[in-house]
């Protein structure tokens, strides 16, 4: 015997049904009532930081801050270093179909500020509902943001669609790292069916000075095959800055890139005042190792505690 099916139909008002084993009436059955939607996760931070005197090195401390839902900003250390290093945690730990993330961030003309994640970003499977995280920061006269999150994982099926907007003042310092893993490589994960949308759209002084889209849907592993798209990459980093005279540092940059791991392709531009670097990987360990050893260099700083753990 096949498997049954049940077809369930709203009867029309005062209208009696009958039961097929006895013939005997019963009454009407309530309207079906609409599903429950689900519930979301609603995340949001909200960061505004400022010297704290007039020197040159006065350290950067925070003026308002702003959390809910599952996101909270820690702050490990605030010594008497001039730049604020702020910890992003999604309590929730990862992020389902359907969610919504915003993080804002201000740096006051002079402030200098570094956010990083504590630990790897989940973008879980959907059943249709797009997942959506929207990063926005500005930064004043003087002022510096280093955006360093660790990477960001999709799981086969999870639809994700993340947005990076800056505006900077004419002579601000943002430095981005992103790093996007495409499946779990430990369980041999394929994204046989999956979105990943990034949008970046930077400004200074008010006229848009860069701009990156990047969409994959569908069989994503099978794209990043391709030659022309990945060349069988299942991991992908860019890093921006867009320092003043980070475009007179190429030289730098491709010299600290050829000394990455092999399995590292990379490679570096610069043009319109700001300097890009692309990296692509079979595994995300190398090119993590590669992006945090280029990095700290460039910064000449050691990357964040918690990409050490």
């Amino acid at each position: 015997m096949g498997p049954a099916t049940l077809r369930i139909r709203a009867p029309l008002a005062d209208e009696a049904r009958t039961c097929s084993a006895g013939g005997r009436p019963i009454p009407a059955a309530e309207p079906l009532r609409p599903a429950l939607s689900r519930q979301r996760s609603q995340g949001a931070a909200h960061l505004r930081v400022a010297p704290a005197g007039t020197a040159p090195d006065a350290p950067t401390r925070i003026v308002d801050l702003a959390e809910s839902g599952p996101l909270r900003l820690r702050f490990p250390r605030q010594g008497a270093e001039r730049m604020l290093e702020g910890v992003l945690v999604n309590t929730g730990g990862g992020i389902a179909c359907g969610d919504v993330f915003a993080v804002s961030v201000t740096v006051e003309p002079g402030g200098a500020c570094l956010l990083t994640t504590t630990a790897a970003e989940k973008i879980y499977r959907s059943d249709g509902p797009c997942a959506e995280i929207v990063n926005r920061v500005s930064v004043g006269a003087g002022g510096r943001l280093d955006w360093l999150p660790q990477e960001t994982i999709l799981f086969d099926r999870a639809r994700l669609v993340r947005r990076f907007e800056a505006d900077l003042a004419p002579d601000a310092s943002l430095l981005v790292a992103e790093i996007a893993v495409l499946g779990r490589a430990a369980r041999g994960e394929s994204l046989e069916e999956a979105l990943f949308e990034d949008r970046w759209r930077l400004r200074r002084d008010g006229r848009l000075v860069y701009a990156d889209s990047l969409r994959l849907e569908g069989a994503v592993t099978a794209l990043m095959d391709r030659r022309a798209i990945g060349g069988g990459a299942r991991a992908l980093a860019t890093i921006l800055d867009l320092s003043p005279g980070a475009e007179g540092r190429l030289d730098e940059a491709r010299a600290l890139l050829d000394a990455l791991p092999p399995q590292v392709e990379a490679g570096a531009s610069a043009w319109n005042g700001h300097l890009a670097v692309r990296m692509l990987a079979p595994t995300v360990a190398p090119l993590r190792d590669g992006a945090a050893r280029f990095l700290a260099a460039w910064r000449g700083q050691p990357m964040p505690r918690v990409w050490q753990t």
